[in-house]
């Protein structure tokens, strides 16, 4: 419009400026269109290796590669180019008498234990039997295959406990491979106690279920499995991006595995000052 001002009315700058209403300096204004390339270039490769994640998780993960751009540039690029993902929530009641979950202190305290199904290409189905530290979050195994029985629970137990050591407690729910005698006998000779939650009432058990919805979003729903191999292969993946890349709010941003570093750090510090 000034450009055109000038040459119809053979008018001044400032005169055609002041005639559109903007100020000489606006019109002068080149804005730096690769400025944000490099934002777009980062968050476009965090979305090809965690897709499933939001802003909230990829910001955290900008900060750890060292990027110090604003959270509103990012948030601002990440809205243009359309990664924003409208998620329609559930209405839920409040609870009446909500049962309070207790963090535990240190590791192998309380492990929660859960199991959960789904299906091949070809419709045969397949379960996972998940275990959780609640202290940390951290993953301590996802066992897979068609058929998963006491004694098999049993083995990814005691596995688990040659590098990580037998828990205090085990929270599950009233499954029958869980209130077997079997399960019962392995147990008492290795001094550990079994919670079981209240029928019906999986909140009791929220740790890990709250890990089996995200093991269900960024693997289960996000892939078509043709064996059980790949199952494993993408499982083992995922579970190192879990514990050791993906941050988690309820420990600070930090993955579990940085958690249980800090908490090292600083009760080794302690008995130094003592």
């Amino acid at each position: 419009m000034v450009d055109y001002a000038r040459q119809a009315h053979k008018t001044s700058l400032r005169a055609a400026c002041k005639a559109v209403g903007i100020s000489r300096s606006l019109y002068h204004y080149k804005p730096d269109t690769t400025r944000d390339e490099p934002v777009i270039a980062a968050l476009q490769d965090l979305v090809e290796r965690y897709p499933r994640y939001g802003f909230g998780k990829m910001f955290p993960i900008l900060r750890r590669q060292g990027h110090k751009w604003n959270h509103k540039r990012v948030y601002r690029v990440y809205c243009a180019l359309g990664l924003n993902m409208r998620r329609k929530g559930k209405k839920r009641l409040p609870s009446r008498s909500p049962e309070p979950l207790k963090v535990p202190e240190s590791v192998n305290q309380c492990w929660s234990i859960d199991f959960m199904s789904d299906a091949l290409w070809c419709g045969r189905k397949f379960r996972t039997f998940n275990m959780v530290d609640d202290f940390n979050r951290e993953a301590l195994a996802i066992e897979v295959d068609l058929n998963l029985p006491a004694r098999r629970i049993i083995r990814v137990l005691d596995r688990v406990a040659m590098w990580r050591g037998y828990p205090k407690k085990l929270r599950m729910d009233n499954g029958p491979e869980l209130t077997s005698a079997k399960m019962a006998e392995w147990a008492e000779a290795n001094g550990v106690v079994l919670e079981f939650i209240k029928p019906g009432k999986p909140t009791q058990n929220s740790y890990v279920e709250r890990f089996n919805r995200t093991y269900r979003e960024e693997v289960l729903d996000m892939y078509v499995f043709r064996t059980l191999s790949e199952v494993r292969e993408i499982t083992d993946k995922w579970l190192t991006e879990y514990n050791e890349e993906r941050p988690h709010e309820s420990l600070g941003n930090l993955t579990p595995v940085e958690y249980l570093a800090s908490r090292n750090g600083q009760e080794t510090s302690n008995i130094t000052r003592h």
